[in-house]
């Protein structure tokens, strides 16, 4: 209350002649500059990226269970696609047409990976910066995460590297890509902005996780390790313990030291708009988004398990290679909330936010999700590493140095976004051409 008295108590001394404009001013920009004020500034940019800094101060809506589910459940067009889990749970025990099965699981998934988003975002309303950058970094990706744990049980070792790698590729040429085409074509008149240092850094983080993917595979190339086989996953494994510290690093780093990097450099322009502040409300109170994360998380869970037990056989049915479907059409299923979530903040003029989505994702799996597979692996049993083929690494580093110039200039366009998508088509086109030898 007292952050909307003392403005109108300086605008009364106005009218009264007590104070002057410049005065009047000064002691304006003053109040605007209060941490009350600043963290109202932070609220409206809640979304889905790391290290999302809206403070507690959305009131606990008190909802019923039956609203809660109308809210979560009822309110979304895309969760009309719910009933094919159940359907291909049943036609696993029903036929042998794994073919069907994997599209159904793959279909049925969709709108839970972007239920997770929501629920995510609700829970980080009640969550201070750290919090909510641990949410983000945890639950953003949780779909590829539960997809690829399943997998490595199976000893499906290559289908966990390329999910993993294909969801990098998405975010960083599709997702990023389709924000900066729509985003282009609905502000035509002019290039929009973003903070161009936060985008070196994530570049330069991006290409530490490259280098964390080359050595390994040079290694295996040159046959030039010490101990022929061992050396290889050795070196996987401490540089995977690297990269999680270097991760951890990094959210500290943006939550705690560099916390004005979250905020976009068209701030007082977005300010000066008349935005709805409903939006940004919390719609579920905090115990109704952690049961709605628990129980979405189970189902995805047990959708991944049929699904990872159909791809090999929707592979021989479709005719489609094994490396086309995990790096193409899984990813596209694991980033759907990224890809809504990026697209919209683009079209609002809001460029960081979808830079922290769509790069953000990326960082998150090479940093974090790709290292943290390596680790699970090693406590399982399997030799999973970070050798992630000829092919592969050196598509990623070429999609790495793409992102890395069409960002250095800070300033996107459509022409930019449709480049990048264009390149995702050639990558989509590689791999459908592209033989694995190390399936297994």
């Amino acid at each position: 209350m007292g952050c909307c008295k003392v403005p109108a108590l300086i605008q009364a001394q106005v009218e009264m002649g007590l104070v002057n404009e410049a005065e009047h001013k000064s002691l304006f920009r003053r109040e605007t500059d209060s941490p009350q004020t600043k963290a109202a500034s932070l609220m409206e940019q809640g979304g889905s990226l790391p290290g999302s800094f809206r403070e507690r101060t959305a009131k606990s809506p008190k909802n019923s269970v039956l609203q809660s589910f109308k809210i979560v459940i009822l309110s979304n067009k895309l969760n009309l696609l719910l009933p094919f889990g159940p359907l291909a749970i049943l036609l696993h025990y029903l036929t042998d047409n794994k073919g069907w099965i994997f599209l159904l699981s793959l279909v049925g998934i969709t709108p839970l990976a972007e239920r997770l988003g929501y629920a995510t975002e609700q829970l980080a309303c009640y969550t201070g910066s750290t919090v909510g950058g641990l949410l983000n970094a945890t639950f953003g990706n949780v779909t590829e995460l539960i997809i690829s744990i399943f997998a490595l049980k199976s000893g499906m070792i290559r289908v966990v590297q390329l999910t993993l790698l294909g969801s990098i590729l998405s975010n960083m040429l599709l997702v990023l890509g389709c924000a900066f085409f729509c985003g282009g074509l609905v502000f035509s008149h002019k290039e929009q902005v973003f903070d161009k240092g936060n985008a070196v850094v994530n570049s330069g983080l991006l290409l530490m996780a490259v280098m964390g993917l080359l050595f390994p595979a040079v290694l295996h190339y040159t046959h030039s390790e010490v101990h022929a086989g061992s050396s290889e996953l050795a070196l996987s494994r401490f540089s995977s313990c690297i990269m999680l510290v270097a991760y951890a690093a990094y959210l500290f780093f943006q939550l705690k030291s560099q916390p004005s990097s979250y905020i976009p450099l068209t701030e007082e322009t977005n300010q000066n708009e008349e935005t709805s502040e409903d939006d940004e409300e919390a719609e579920i109170s905090k115990w109704e988004a952690i049961i709605w994360l628990s129980i979405l998380t189970a189902w995805v869970s047990l959708l991944s398990g049929y699904l990872v037990d159909a791809i090999e056989g929707a592979s021989v049915s479709w005719k489609i290679p094994i490396s086309f479907i995990s790096v193409i059409l899984l990813p596209i299923v694991g980033n759907a909330a990224e890809h809504a979530g990026a697209i919209m903040f683009a079209m609002k003029d809001k460029l960081d936010l979808s830079l922290g989505v769509a790069i953000g994702s990326s960082i998150q799996i090479s940093m974090f999700a790709v290292p943290f597979c390596v680790v699970i692996g090693w406590m399982m049993g399997e030799q999973m590493d970070l050798n992630f083929q000829l092919f592969e690494t050196a598509t990623l580093f070429i999609t790495v140095i793409v992102v890395a110039f069409f960002l250095q200039e800070g300033t996107s366009n459509y022409f930019k976004g449709l480049m990048l998508i264009l390149c995702y088509l050639i990558v989509a086109a590689s791999f459908f051409v592209h033989e694995d030898p190390h399936q297994g």
